[in-house]
């Protein structure tokens, strides 16, 4: 007969270790919550999300949620870069009035630390706009964006982003064209860099 093996054999889960995954440092290096794997090695990558609220304490920015993902681990520390946003359904129904015109602008960039990144803008005008003032308004968002995006690091979007500062500057820059009520931010994507192709 074999011999039975010598010890006792530690459960799957409990062989595992829990990773304490906090935000960017550019919005505070903020803990958000645990995550669980068998080594450091299989965290990095995994996506995180939380909402603005719950990062910065401010129950009135619960409806901006925030993707990050973990880029490296330090002891049972997990750290994180920032890869998107979007605001919910609800907040953007709230947003649509009626007789008004809502005018969205998807603005690819390309940020001063080569990060890629896809900007969906969208103005909600006061009263209902014809179709040359909805593309004054969307030529005017988008050639503001690609104009400053050069003198932006990632960092520096995401501050404008959740501080709302960008939004503020383009509600500046429409308001001459047409009365609108509001221009916000409503997703952001930052693209993934291609793996390098191997020449072998």
């Amino acid at each position: 007969m074999a011999k039975k093996q010598v010890g006792r054999r530690v459960e799957g889960w409990k062989a595992k270790s829990w990773f304490k995954v906090h935000v960017p440092e550019n919005l505070g290096k903020v803990y958000i919550g645990d995550t669980i794997a068998n080594d450091a090695g299989s965290v990095v990558g995994r996506i995180m999300q939380a909402t603005l609220g719950e990062i910065t304490n401010d129950y009135a920015k619960q409806h901006i949620k925030m993707e990050f993902k973990i880029a490296n681990v330090t002891g049972d520390a997990a750290y994180t870069e920032f890869v998107g946003h979007e605001v919910t359904r609800d907040y953007l129904r709230g947003l649509i009035k009626r007789r008004s015109t809502r005018i969205d602008c998807l603005i690819p960039i390309a940020t001063k630390d080569s990060k890629k990144v896809r900007l969906t803008i969208s103005c909600y005008t006061l009263a209902r706009a014809n179709v040359g003032q909805v593309h004054a308004i969307r030529n005017a968002i988008t050639a503001s964006v690609q104009a400053q995006a050069a003198s932006w690091d990632l960092n520096t979007l995401v501050t404008g982003i959740v501080s709302g500062e960008i939004s503020r500057d383009l509600f500046k820059v429409v308001k001459p064209l047409y009365p609108v009520r509001r221009v916000e931010i409503i997703k952001s994507k930052v693209e993934p860099v291609a793996a390098p192709v191997s020449t072998e």
